[in-house]
């Protein structure tokens, strides 16, 4: 009786997260389905359009750009945010002074609201007057046009993105503290050095983790995208920071073609998918397995 009261009080727990994410994600995803395969402007009835919207985005140039864009920023966000959250993690997974207000400083960006986060990059990344540059002249360093240079703007959004690390550095912490402290001390006696002890043990036994907050990054670094975008560049200069869901934003409610937009977001749930397949077929098989 009483793991059957414990069943309840979980499902209980859990209902307000199931019905978020029917209402939020689930339902909304059902509907982006069906309107992918229409004509629909917010004011007419939508009318059966079969796979036209597709064929469209086939030609679209500004498409071609943004999934370009957008893959580019994957692959300097997701690389780069991994390694900087596996090493903050290791280093302030041990107890020491001062350790939380370090582990609470990198939290921060993440729970800064995003159109905050990115006006405080817009202000970083003044070429004028703001700090990034100031510091780079002081050491005679190039101070480059960031946000209005093409060349530099998609590198400077995907700068901005990537000390928004705080939920991985939290699961990484987790895992290292689920490594047993025996594993540190026979390794000790048996004079492994740092590095041993690194590529041995803590690597092998956190692969999983590591493998889940990369397919967590895949996720967010095309579905986080959008406020930067928007607020930072607006999609330029001369499209170089247009990625998908802005574009998806300017199709759909701007120009109202909430057909083609949907069809676009269909697409980017298609593209994700295959990265996160690939990602784990390629990984699922590295690290630590239970079974040996």
């Amino acid at each position: 009786m009483t793991h059957r009261r414990y069943q309840r009080s979980l499902l209980l727990l859990l209902l307000p997260f199931v019905l978020g994410v029917t209402v939020l994600v689930i339902v909304p995803a059902v509907l982006s389905l069906g309107l992918a395969f229409t004509r629909y402007d917010g004011l007419a009835a939508p009318t059966w359009a079969g796979w036209a919207n597709f064929q469209a985005l086939a030609d679209n140039t500004l498409f071609h750009i943004a999934v370009g864009n957008s893959l580019l920023f994957v692959v300097l966000t997701v690389p780069l945010r991994t390694l900087l959250t596996l090493g903050l993690a290791l280093l302030l997974a041990r107890p020491r002074r001062a350790v939380g207000l370090y582990r609470a400083a990198i939290y921060l960006p993440t729970v800064v609201p995003g159109v905050a986060y990115a006006l405080i990059w817009l202000w970083i990344l003044n070429p004028l007057y703001g700090p990034l540059n100031l510091l780079l002249a002081s050491f005679g360093l190039p101070t480059p046009a960031w946000l209005i240079d093409p060349r530099t703007a998609l590198p400077a959004v995907a700068l901005a993105a990537i000390f928004q690390l705080g939920e991985g550095f939290v699961v990484l912490l987790a895992g290292l503290q689920e490594i047993p402290d025996e594993y540190y001390e026979t390794a000790s006696l048996d004079g492994a050095g740092r590095l041993a002890v690194f590529r041995s043990i803590v690597l092998p036994l956190l692969a999983p983790w590591l493998l889940l907050i990369v397919i967590r990054d895949l996720i967010v670094s095309v579905q986080s995208s959008f406020t930067p975008a928007l607020v930072m560049t607006g999609g330029g200069p001369y499209y170089a920071t247009l990625l998908v869901p802005l574009l998806i934003y300017q199709t759909a409610f701007e120009r109202l073609r909430f057909g083609e937009g949907a069809a676009m977001t269909l697409l980017v749930l298609l593209g994700v998918g295959l990265l996160i397949a690939l990602t784990y077929r390629l990984f699922s098989g590295w690290g630590y397995d239970e079974a040996v």
